[in-house]
C-alpha cells in the first residue's frame, strides 16, 4: 500500500477518548493536537458533544473523538443523549483510549470500560493526573489492580495539564492504527464549524463564571453567524430553565451577562484571529434538558 506521499508506513484512524466525567479527556485532546479545541472547566460533564481533533505528522494521522463523560445516572434526557453519543462514537473508531484518574477506579470508570468492551473495540488505558499522586510508589500497584481482569493493549501514565507522556501515547496509538491514507487534509484540526466553536466558547464562560449557581441548567444556541471580511457578527441565545436562572445570568443591571459575553468575545477573537461583534440574550425554556426535541434544536446529537 502506498499512501501519503508514497510513505507505505503511514497510518491513520479514528481514536475515541472515553471515560467518566472530569478525568481530563478534553484537556488531553487539546494537549495532543496542540490547539484549544474542547472547552475545559472545573465542572464535571462540561463536554456535551462529540468533537473531532486531528493530529497529523509524517508518520500518520490520528483523528481523536472527544466524547461526553459516561455516567450511570441518567436522570435527564440530556444525560441519556450524552451517554448515547459516547457509545455511538465507540462504534465508529478503530481504537479506544479509556482515560482514568491516577489512584481512582470508580463506578463510572467501570461503566465506561463496559461500554468499550461491549463495543468490541481494542483499547489502551491512559492514567491521567499522575502528577497529583503524592506517593508515586502507589502507581505500579494501581496499574496492576486495574489491568488484572481487563484487557488493554498498553498502559500510558501521563499528565495532560503538564503535557508529560504525550509523545509515548501518540507513538503507541500509531502502532495500533492500520496503514491508511489520511482521512482529512494535513492542515485540518477539526470537522467542527466556527459557528459551533463560538457556541462552545460562550457556554464555557457560563460554566466558569456561574458553575456553582447554574451548573447544568444552561445551554447556548447560535442564532446568527455572519462573516464580513475579518469581522464576525454573532447573535447567541443563552437558554435556561427557570426565570430565577435568567435573573442569575443577567445579573444586576445586566452586569453578569456583559461580563460573560465580554470574556467569550475575547476568546472568540483569539481563536478566529479577527474582530467579533457578539450579541447575547437570555431566554427561558422550561425543562429543556429533559426535552428531546429541545435538545436536538440546540444541536445535541447521539
Amino acid at each position: 500500500m502506498t499512501v501519503e506521499g508514497g510513505n507505505e508506513d503511514f497510518r491513520a484512524g479514528l481514536v475515541a477518548l472515553v471515560g467518566r466525567p472530569n478525568v481530563g479527556k478534553s484537556t488531553l485532546l487539546n494537549a495532543l493536537i496542540g490547539f484549544r479545541l474542547s472547552i475545559v472547566t472545573p465542572r464535571p460533564q462540561t463536554t456535551r458533544h462529540r468533537i473531532l481533533g486531528i493530529h497529523t505528522d509524517g508518520r500518520g494521522q490520528i483523528v481523536y473523538v472527544d466524547t461526553p463523560g459516561m455516567h450511570r445516572a441518567e436522570k435527564l434526557a440530556m444525560n441519556r443523549m450524552m451517554n448515547r453519543a459516547a457509545r455511538s462514537a465507540l462504534s465508529e473508531v478503530q481504537l479506544a483510549v479509556l482515560v482514568i484518574e491516577a489512584g481512582q477506579w470508580r463506578e463510572d470508570d467501570e461503566t465506561a470500560w463496559k461500554a468499550v468492551r461491549e463495543a468490541g473495540v481494542p483499547a489502551v488505558l491512559v492514567i491521567n493526573k499522575v502528577d497529583r499522586l503524592t506517593d508515586k510508589s502507589q502507581l505500579l500497584p494501581f496499574i496492576a489492580k486495574v489491568t488484572a481482569e481487563r484487557d488493554f493493549l498498553e498502559v500510558f501514565p501521563l499528565s495532560a495539564t503538564r503535557k508529560k507522556g504525550l509523545d509515548a501515547l501518540q507513538d503507541g496509538l500509531l502502532r495500533h492504527l492500520p496503514p491508511s491514507a489520511p482521512l482529512f487534509a494535513e492542515d485540518e484540526i477539526t470537522d467542527r464549524s466556527e459557528r459551533f466553536l463560538a457556541g462552545e466558547l460562550l457556554r464555557e464562560q457560563l460554566m466558569r463564571q456561574l458553575g456553582q449557581e447554574l451548573p447544568y441548567a444552561s445551554t447556548v444556541e447560535i442564532e446568527r453567524f455572519e462573516e464580513d471580511g475579518n469581522l464576525r457578527r454573532i447573535a447567541a441565545v443563552i437558554w435556561v430553565e427557570r426565570p430565577s436562572q435568567k435573573a442569575i445570568v443577567i445579573g444586576k443591571q445586566g452586569a453578569r451577562l456583559k461580563a460573560i459575553s465580554a470574556s467569550a468575545r475575547r476568546e472568540m477573537e483569539s481563536l478566529f484571529d479577527g474582530k467579533v461583534f457578539l450579541e447575547t440574550w437570555c431566554k427561558v425554556r422550561d425543562d429543556w434538558s429533559d426535552d428531546e426535541s429541545a435538545l436536538r434544536q440546540f444541536g445535541y446529537q447521539d
